[in-house]
């Protein structure tokens, strides 16, 4: 199984396919399986990079709250270790928080960035405020799902919990606080960033409302931002038809030569 020794700690990864990467980066309630039907939609023509946060599903590490720093120089170890010059870091939710990092301290490492239901840990005031009246549900699938997906697809909403299950247990609160951390990425940092980058929302996400990623969305110079209807906090996961579409779209604006490309 690929394992690695990546900045100090056993993470898990896998990659499938050949071409430009794309590097997926999971949310709390998720890991590397997250990202199979992007992974099944992208093999044929791409590198598709999937990997296990540290204390999440197989890497070692302890379920604590991750640090943005810590979590940022993962994601360019693993880089560095699968000699992967520059990516596309595609992420979900507290993925948002090392493809972000990655993208704002080493952008000559991304070709393109998309965030999908995050705010990968922004803290300039213009965004933490709006999520004081941010309550999502306790429970986690309805915290992660929409209603209207629940109650259609429980062969679906019962692979996503299995799919979480295999993480070790722990409190919602271990990752929450990253975003509301006025520590985090302020807007003069945002208004730097020259990569393009793609924010996708679901209309119903409760645990950040469209109008929160829309405030992320006019700090990034250049931003698009998609609000997709039928989709809570997992898109790609509950529309991923239209997420994988939104995506190839991204891919496409990029102008790579996907044939041609061959310096991953």
């Amino acid at each position: 199984m690929p394992f690695e020794k990546i900045n100090g700690t056993r993470l898990f990864y896998e990659s499938h396919g050949s071409g430009p990467a794309i590097v997926f980066a999971h949310g709390r309630g998720g890991n590397h399986l997250s990202w199979w039907r992007q992974v099944a939609a992208f093999q044929s023509d791409f590198r598709c990079v999937t990997f296990d946060q540290r204390g999440w599903g197989l890497s070692e590490g302890p379920a604590e709250p991750p640090d943005p720093a810590t979590v940022t120089a993962d994601l360019v170890a693993l880089l560095d270790h699968l000699e992967i010059d520059r990516a596309i870091l595609v992420a979900q939710s507290m993925g948002g928080v090392s493809s972000l990092g990655v993208t704002l301290h080493h952008p000559g490492r991304v070709r393109g960035l998309v965030l999908g239901d995050t705010t990968g840990g922004v803290g300039d005031l213009s965004v933490i405020s709006l999520l004081d009246n941010v309550h999502p549900p306790e429970d986690p699938f309805r915290r992660a799902l929409s209603d209207s997906f629940i109650g259609e697809h429980p062969d679906l909403t019962f692979l996503f919990g299995s799919i979480g299950r295999i993480n070790a247990p722990m409190p919602v609160s271990v990752v929450s606080g990253l975003f509301r951390n006025p520590d985090g990425p302020q807007a003069a940092d945002l208004a730097r960033m020259t990569v393009p980058t793609l924010l996708v929302v679901g209309e119903e996400d409760k645990i950040f409302p469209v109008n929160v990623i829309e405030a992320v969305h006019r700090l990034i110079p250049g931003s698009r931002l998609e609000v997709v209807p039928g989709a809570a906090h997992s898109t790609h996961y509950e529309q991923a038809g239209v997420f994988n579409a939104l995506l190839s779209e991204f891919i496409g604006s990029l102008g790579l030569d996907v044939a041609a490309a061959a310096d991953n």
